[in-house]
């Protein structure tokens, strides 16, 4: 089903590998903007930026969203799997040049940035994984990265105990907008509970720092924004990710929280004059 949408957010599909994979974009002249999304939400996450940009792209990643959710047997889930699959999305797309926005797991499209910069004009990161050293996972990742108690979380996850845990990730702990609940209750299945398990079950710490050690290439202009009151992604990794990025600037945002924008709705114009 389509959703209206301001300012010529276009719907689209593409299959590759037997995968189907939904994407919006806003078609136009000059460099794109690749949005990136996280966990647990999906590409709708970037409409009120896109409804206001200019070109750009944002893909539900497999497993996520609106896209299908193929076996683990027959996907990577892991962080370079999602990576090298997104890379090829963006080449079915004839996205070259690009700018970078990623938020949370996002920070998966890093992995390719890094092997080519030059493609990368210009990168904003809000809250992103940290593919550095010295992350220790958040309370509920370390759950899912156990088993079956990863299984049983999920299972028995409803719309009110998520409403209640997503409380946690603003910066006042008050709750998410209802439509924001949505949009991640209505695509939690099992395909996405089992694609969430996959991608944490890989992602112990070295792996990702190992998986950034070249972050130093992406010379271009970048921009690192945090919301102060993340409790999963502390606000020292955004220095980390400031001091690695050779020509970074910093925006700490006091009382926000892991979706700074949704605490903090002049994030958008922030990420958009940035990144136009």
């Amino acid at each position: 089903m389509g959703h209206a949408y301001a300012a010529g957010v276009e719907e689209g599909r593409l299959s590759l590998d037997g995968i189907e994979v939904f994407y919006r974009r806003v078609p136009g002249e000059g460099t794109p903007v690749v949005y990136c999304h996280g966990n647990p939400t999906h590409g709708e996450d970037w409409v009120p930026f896109m409804e206001r940009g200019g070109p750009s792209v944002a893909i539900d990643m497999p497993g996520w969203g609106r896209s299908s959710r193929p076996d683990a047997g027959r996907f990577d889930y892991s962080m370079h799997g999602l990576s090298a699959f997104l890379e090829r999305c963006l080449d079915e797309l004839g996205v070259g040049q690009r700018k970078l926005v990623v938020h949370d797991w996002g920070a998966l499209a890093l992995i390719g940035a890094q092997r080519r910069p030059e493609r990368v004009e210009k990168l904003v990161a809000i809250d992103a994984v940290p593919l550095l050293p010295g992350y220790r996972w958040h309370w509920v990742a370390q759950l899912w990265r156990r088993r079956p108690i990863g299984e049983i979380l999920n299972r028995t996850t409803s719309r009110a105990s998520l409403n209640l845990l997503l409380r946690q990730a603003r910066g006042d702990r008050s709750p998410m907008p209802p439509e924001f609940v949505d949009s991640i209750w209505n695509y939690w299945d099992k395909g996405t509970q089992r694609a969430i398990l996959a991608l944490y079950r890989h992602a112990d710490p070295p792996r990702l720092a190992a998986a950034g050690r070249d972050l130093g290439k992406l010379a271009c202009p970048s921009l690192v924004l945090w919301g102060d009151r993340d409790i999963y992604l502390p606000t020292k990794f955004a220095h980390s990710y400031a001091d690695v990025l050779p020509d970074a600037q910093l925006d700490i945002r006091g009382g926000a929280g892991n979706w700074p924008w949704i605490d903090d709705p002049s994030v958008i114009d922030r990420v958009l004059s940035f990144v136009s």
